[in-house]
C-alpha cells in the first residue's frame, strides 16, 4: 500500500488485513517497552493545517512506537499564515528527507492531490480532508466494534450483519462518510439519523438507510450507535433552531440511552459536546467505547504507517514472526 487516501480504495480483504495488523500492534502496547524497531531510520511528517488533538497525537505516538523520527507541523505560526501554498509547504518538508506525510487539510481532496501531483516522493496518509474523508478514524471505529464483539477471536473477521446507527451532523462529517463506506464494505448494516438539513445531497445513493427520528432508531436496538459532533465551525447557516432543540430531538440523552439494549456500543469520534449530542451518562458508561477508540487509534495508525512504509516489501515486522 503506497498511500491511504480513502476507505473506498480498500476492498473488504484489505480492510480486514489492516484490522488484523492492528491486532498485532495492540499487543505491543502491553509490553514492558511498547516499541518496535520496524521503521527505524524512517521519518514521518505530520502536516496539520487544521486543529487536532486526538489524531495528531495518535499519529505521533504511532510513528514513535515504530521507532520512526517524527516532524510535526502546525499551520498556526508557520509560513502558511503568510500565504504559502500546500505545494510549497509539502515540498519544503519533503526536502528535509521525509518518507511519509500525514496530512490534515480543510480542502476536500487535498490528500489525493498531494499524493498524485508528483510534487513529492513520499507516502501520503489522509488524516482528514475537509468534509470528504477520515479513513483512519473509520478503521479505528471498525476495529473498536470488532474487538468488543469478538474479543481475542477477532482476527480475520469482518462486521457482517452488525447494525450501526450514525447520528447527527452527517453533512459536515468526514467521519460519517468514511464510516458509511468502510462499514458497508465490511458487511455492516448502516443507518443514518439526522435532521434533513444536516444530510448531504445525494445521500440516497449511499449504501445506507436514512431516518429522521432518533427515538425510532433507539427503539430498534442497534448493535452500535455513533454520535457525531455538531461542527458549528463549518456551518454558515442555521441548520437547526437552537442547540437546546438539537439536544432534545437528536441527542443521546439519559432517557434514550436508558432505552438502548445493555450490549449496544456507544461511540463518538471526539471531541464530545456533552449535553448536546451525547449525555455524560452515555459517554461514561460501560457501553461507551470512547476511550477504547482513542487507544485503538494508535494501533490502527501503527498498522497504516507500517503498510505504507514497510509492508509493500513483504518483509515481516521486526519483533514479530514472519
Amino acid at each position: 500500500m503506497r498511500h491511504l487516501l480513502s476507505v473506498r480504495d480498500l476492498d473488504r480483504a484489505a480492510a480486514v488485513g489492516i484490522l488484523d495488523i492492528a491486532e498485532d500492534m495492540a499487543e505491543v502496547a502491553g509490553r514492558a517497552v511498547p516499541k518496535l524497531p520496524t521503521l527505524r531510520g524512517r521519518t514521518v511528517a505530520n502536516l496539520f493545517f487544521e486543529d487536532s488533538t486526538r489524531t495528531r497525537l495518535s499519529f505521533e505516538a504511532a510513528a514513535k512506537r515504530l521507532s520512526a523520527e517524527v516532524i510535526t507541523f502546525s499551520a498556526k505560526g508557520s509560513s502558511v499564515s503568510k500565504g504559502e501554498s500546500l505545494k510549497d509547504t509539502a515540498q519544503t518538508i519533503a526536502a528535509m528527507g521525509v518518507d511519509a506525510i500525514v496530512l490534515r487539510h480543510s480542502a476536500s481532496g487535498a490528500a489525493r492531490v498531494l499524493a498524485e501531483s508528483g510534487w513529492i516522493d513520499a507516502a501520503v496518509v489522509n488524516a482528514g480532508d475537509g468534509t470528504h474523508e477520515h479513513p483512519t478514524q473509520a478503521l479505528l471505529d471498525a476495529f473498536s466494534i470488532r474487538a468488543r464483539l469478538h474479543g481475542p477471536g477477532s482476527r480475520g473477521r469482518d462486521l457482517h450483519g452488525v447494525r450501526v446507527t450514525i447520528v447527527g451532523d452527517i453533512l459536515h462529517s468526514r467521519v460519517a462518510r468514511s464510516n458509511v463506506w468502510l462499514l458497508s464494505s465490511l458487511g455492516a448494516r448502516v443507518t443514518l439519523v439526522a435532521p434533513a438539513t444536516l444530510l448531504p445531497v445525494g445521500v440516497g445513493a449511499w449504501p445506507v438507510r436514512v431516518l429522521h427520528d432518533l427515538d425510532d432508531a433507539v427503539d430498534e436496538g442497534p448493535d452500535a450507535i455513533m454520535m457525531l459532533r455538531v461542527q458549528a465551525e463549518r456551518m454558515t447557516a442555521a441548520y437547526f433552531p437552537s442547540e437546546r432543540e438539537y439536544g432534545r430531538v437528536w441527542g443521546l440523552d439519559g432517557a434514550r440511552f436508558g432505552r438502548l439494549p445493555a450490549d449496544t456500543m456507544v461511540l463518538h469520534p471526539g471531541p464530545m459536546n456533552r449535553g448536546l449530542e451525547i449525555s455524560t451518562a452515555a459517554a461514561d458508561s460501560a457501553a461507551s467505547l470512547v476511550l477504547s477508540q482513542v487507544a485503538n487509534g494508535v494501533s490502527i495508525r501503527m498498522a497504516v504507517l507500517y503498510l505504507v512504509l514497510a509492508g509493500a516489501s513483504g518483509t515481516a515486522m521486526d519483533g514479530f514472526p514472519a
